[in-house]
């Protein structure tokens, strides 16, 4: 599955929660912990490197911005 990530405990129970939770009221179906742990990992093998590069390249642009913006308060000789 996925190597190096960790997610603690609690907050795997909670997404865990939310994903039966999700099917109950979407789908109408139940499914147990272990199936709901399988849609977990799914997500954050298959979908996760998608939202993880995109946020770092939100934060890029961001961070492009503010260097740019700190340029502009340079002296000017005059």
């Amino acid at each position: 599955m996925i190597k190096d990530f960790k997610i603690d405990k609690e907050k795997k129970q909670q997404m865990i929660k939310a994903i039966q939770k999700f099917f109950m009221e979407e789908r109408d179906e139940e499914i147990n912990e272990f199936q709901a742990s399988i849609v977990l990992y799914f997500i954050f093998e298959k979908i996760g490197p998608y939202i993880y590069n995109r946020a770092i390249e939100d934060a890029y642009l961001f961070m492009t911005g503010r260097i740019e913006d700190l340029y502009a308060l340079q002296k000017r000789d005059r």
